[in-house]
């Protein structure tokens, strides 16, 4: 990602601003140049330059490490159907699970989940309040299932 500008070369224009870089040292990623100052997170703006060796693209997004896991999860997909989440999309989130909206549902009556309502998540499969895995063989004396209430959707970032 860091490369060495060899001297008396022309200055290379910036993805970023779009200035000449006649620093010493500038980034290659996503095959364009960059100003050590203009590589940065969308999310965060840390530099990425600074922070490590990688970055990841994601529906024009540049990320860091921890926001393209913390948005899209380790692969980037849905935890229900698999399928790729566009960068725009507003997504679900439980146990460290990103979801479609749509896909962010009861498996047992299917009825989608909204901002606000309760649900359970058993070895992680999603269940509304209703439908909890033994629910009518809860008892006073027994513990109660891990519970969550569904905060609002979130967008990426």
């Amino acid at each position: 990602m860091v490369n060495n500008q060899p001297a008396g070369s022309a200055p290379r224009p910036c993805a970023g601003c779009g200035g000449k870089i006649s620093d010493r040292f500038l980034l290659f990623s996503m095959e364009r140049y960059w100003h050590t100052r203009c590589l940065k997170c969308s999310c965060c703006q840390a530099q990425l330059g600074d922070i490590g060796t990688s970055c990841y693209s994601k529906g024009g997004m540049i990320l860091c490490r921890s926001d393209y896991i913390r948005l899209f999860g380790h692969s980037g997909a849905c935890s229900a159907c698999g399928q790729s989440i566009p960068a725009n999309e507003m997504v679900m989130r439980a146990q460290g699970n990103v979801y479609h909206l749509k896909c962010f549902s009861c498996a047992t009556c299917r009825n989608r989940l909204m901002p606000g309502d309760r649900f359970h998540y058993v070895n992680g499969t999603i269940f509304c309040e209703h439908d909890r895995p033994g629910a009518a063989l809860l008892s006073s004396h027994l513990p109660p299932l891990q519970s969550s209430a569904v905060l609002t959707d979130q967008k990426v970032c």
